[in-house]
């Protein structure tokens, strides 16, 4: 269990990339009051006894990073970012849950000036995820994937600006990152959150399997995809209160 106490001035901000993967949170939240700064928007409300920041950034890594900054200047102590993502572990399919161990971005590439492959110069190679936060969220995905006879795992998420849909560049992600999972905003929260000293977690429900089929998966699965990834949240919100 993280021992962070979440407050009504000081609450968890959970962030989705799309909007269908924050509305069944807020559905189901209570007190939720419209805030915002600048061009970002978020509800501030209760759920499940945890007091949250509720918001959709948008697609891609500026969108997220830049919604993270103004989630963590309106208070957010932590930060768990959920949504579907591309199965690259060849072990995965559709509906199984991927939660991070840490994350990386996969489109830099700064090797001519020494750094390793995926690293933003000034930072480290990968973003681990908060210890506690992260084993917490595992637990409950387990928990999850047991029930709907899924499978569960702790991996690396890996993040660029490119919805991945070709079988060699899933192959190429996991052969040279060790990546379990693709999608486009993680790495940049946790980019954005390990700055600040920030406790974050993902947790993505695989929703296709990154390959030449990914952009008909995507569309069909989504969803239900997105509705495991939702009970993963709610069940850590329950554990924490």
């Amino acid at each position: 269990m993280t021992p962070l106490q979440l407050t009504a001035e000081r609450p968890l901000a959970v962030i989705g990339a799309m909007e269908e993967e924050v509305a069944p949170l807020l559905a189901a939240a209570l007190d939720a009051r419209e805030e915002g700064e600048g061009p970002y928007r978020w509800h501030r409300a209760t759920l499940d006894g945890v007091p949250v920041l509720l918001a959709a950034c948008g697609i891609g890594k500026v969108n997220a990073a830049a919604l993270t900054q103004a989630l963590l200047g309106g208070g957010a102590s932590a930060v768990i970012f959920t949504g579907v993502a591309g199965g690259v572990d060849p072990g995965l399919r559709v509906g199984d849950l991927v939660v991070a161990h840490d994350a990386l971005q996969h489109d830099v590439d700064v090797t001519p000036l020494g750094y390793e492959e995926g690293q933003v110069p000034g930072e480290p190679p990968v973003w681990a995820a908060d210890p506690g936060l992260r084993d917490l969220v595992a637990g409950v995905a387990a928990d999850v994937a047991g029930a709907e006879g899924v499978r569960s795992i702790v991996g690396r998420v890996a993040s660029g600006d490119t919805f991945v849909a070709d079988p060699k560049r899933v192959a190429d992600l996991r052969r040279r990152f060790g990546a379990s999972c693709a999608e486009m905003e993680g790495a940049a929260v946790a980019q954005v959150c390990a700055r600040w000293g920030v406790p974050w977690a993902i947790v993505r429900s695989v929703s296709d399997t990154a390959d030449h089929d990914a952009g008909v998966d995507f569309r069909a699965f989504t969803e239900e995809a997105a509705r495991r990834a939702v009970a993963v949240v709610r069940g850590t919100l329950r554990r924490w209160a």
